[in-house]
């Protein structure tokens, strides 16, 4: 299944997120680092610029850890608990879809207001994104790193579901390097 555009960024955004949780130090943890990251995410309106935005932010990245696999090879997270998740985050969000068309891109989904909290907004707006998932019963999208030594998450939306490891690490590199030297030491 092809998922709408808005969907497939929101959740690369979302696997980002969590996947500052991985840097030393915490790529969040200073103002300085915290604005680098959001300049390179997709979410419009306003913006506080306080640390209290920042550990909301913070926040909502530790409750989304919950969406992914515990660790690489372990099964996707239980529908039922994301289902659980999802609605909590749209209710504690009060989330109100809307159709909005900005920035170049054509109509797409928001559900909260530009001047909503942060937090807000992207909690929504990745709730919603796993409400795709769960509605085709496709949370199997949601994966670890294949990687032997990495702990980073990712969204597969390839067509035949093959994506093994993630964009943070030049993990794939590594592994095909590793696979291409032990075939050939076995030919000698």
């Amino acid at each position: 299944m092809e998922f709408a555009h808005d969907t497939q960024v929101v959740l690369a955004a979302a696997a980002s997120l969590v996947n500052t949780t991985l840097s030393e130090p915490d790529a969040l943890a200073d103002a300085a680092g915290f604005e680098a990251w959001m300049d390179a995410q997709p979410y419009t309106g306003d913006r506080a610029h306080t640390d209290d935005e920042r550990t909301a932010v913070r926040a909502l990245r530790d409750r989304l850890v919950a969406l992914w696999p515990a660790g690489a090879g372990a099964e996707c997270p239980d529908r039922d608990r994301t289902v659980e998740l999802v609605n909590t985050i749209l209710d504690e969000t009060d989330a109100r879809p809307h159709l909005a068309r900005h920035d170049g891109w054509d109509w797409h989904l928001h559900v909260t207001p530009r001047n909503a909290p942060l937090a807000d907004r992207m909690g929504a707006e990745i709730a919603m994104a796993v409400a795709d998932l769960v509605r085709v019963d496709d949370l199997s999208r949601l994966r670890r790193c294949a990687g032997e030594d990495c702990d980073a998450v990712l969204v597969d939306l390839s067509r035949n579901r093959s994506k093994r490891f993630c964009d943070t690490g030049n993990c794939a590199n590594r592994a095909h390097v590793a696979a291409y030297r032990a075939r050939r030491a076995s030919r000698t």
